[in-house]
């Protein structure tokens, strides 16, 4: 996730580790997860802005400190 190497997770690498699942599940790369590429089959349709936006609000959350990274401790906490 560290794609730099620094030590800590900024918002920017987390989220492109974090779309990855997305790109995987948007099997005709429309930029939509779509109910038939949702898990189960079930759920409304998302865009991958719509992810993104989710995403960077969980890092917001997980950062504990508010130093704009996440630590490794902050990282494997359990969600806030």
């Amino acid at each position: 996730m560290d794609a730099d190497g620094d030590g800590k997770v900024s918002v920017e690498e987390y989220v492109q580790w974090m779309l990855y699942a997305f790109d995987r599940m948007d099997r005709n790369g429309d930029g939509v997860l779509s109910t038939d590429e949702l898990p189960g089959g079930k759920g409304r349709p998302i865009t991958r802005e719509q992810q993104r936006q989710t995403l960077v609000e969980r890092f917001h959350k997980q950062d504990a400190n508010g130093d704009g990274f996440l630590s490794a401790k902050e990282l494997s906490a359990p969600p806030r």
